[in-house]
């Protein structure tokens, strides 16, 4: 029996973190949606098109092949950009790209394939309500600004990637702004998700708080985790 976790929220809530270690403990996919998004973006910039022009950013679509692989690798046109989709330049674009409702057809066609293979745990921005509308189970994790920025902040740092500290957290009300002002399927919380406020939390914290939710949820719903 597939099961299909959804886990919605803002950036740089920790979505991508946690997911990703549910999902080893789960035994599920995990679909890094945002990095499919990212890759998109980095296209884009390759290719010397302004990520706020649509029309230009849209026709590139027949010449982009994305795939997530399960160790993390994020390909485009099997060109390993894991390193660089995490770039401030692409967190400066990303919004933009995800806006345009052709190009998240484009990549909406592909999540939705790869769920109906197997059990997954999917994050992004729209999964509970317009990826995944019929998802087991449904969670909106959300953290202040402040406590978003620092942990991209540590995350780059970690990762040596240049910035500071208000480049960061004015990148994140940016993004904040641009995702749930969108046209085409908007940040918003679905009506049967689970609002999850983790600014005060740890990940572990997080991860477990998750791991209770599913448990319960899909022990209502008679599946087993």
């Amino acid at each position: 029996m597939k099961i299909s976790i959804a886990i919605d929220g803002p950036a740089a809530a920790g979505k991508s973190t946690v997911a990703k270690r549910i999902a080893n403990i789960l035994g599920y996919t995990y679909i890094d949606t945002g990095a499919m998004y990212r890759a998109f973006t980095w296209y884009c910039m390759e290719k010397g098109v302004n990520c706020e022009d649509e029309k230009a950013c849209c026709a590139l679509i027949p010449e982009v092949t994305i795939k997530l692989r399960p160790s993390g690798i994020v390909l485009c046109n099997d060109v390993d950009i894991t390193r660089a989709i995490r770039e401030p330049r692409i967190n400066a674009n990303v919004s933009y790209i995800a806006s345009y409702k052709d190009i998240r057809l484009f990549l909406v066609e592909q999540q939705r394939n790869m769920a109906s293979k197997h059990s997954v745990i999917m994050d992004g921005r729209d999964i509970g309500t317009y990826v995944l509308p019929n998802a087991d189970v449904k969670i909106f994790q959300i953290a202040s600004v402040e406590t978003r920025a620092q942990r991209r902040y540590d995350e780059n740092m970690e990762k040596g990637i240049p910035c500071t500290q208000e480049e960061i957290q004015a990148d994140v009300r940016k993004r904040d702004y641009i995702d749930s002002h969108r046209d085409f399927a908007p940040l918003r919380c679905a009506e049967d998700a689970i609002t999850l406020d983790t600014s005060d939390m740890s990940i572990e914290e997080v991860v477990n708080a998750i791991i209770d939710i599913i448990n319960k949820k899909l022990e209502e719903k008679g599946k087993n985790a």
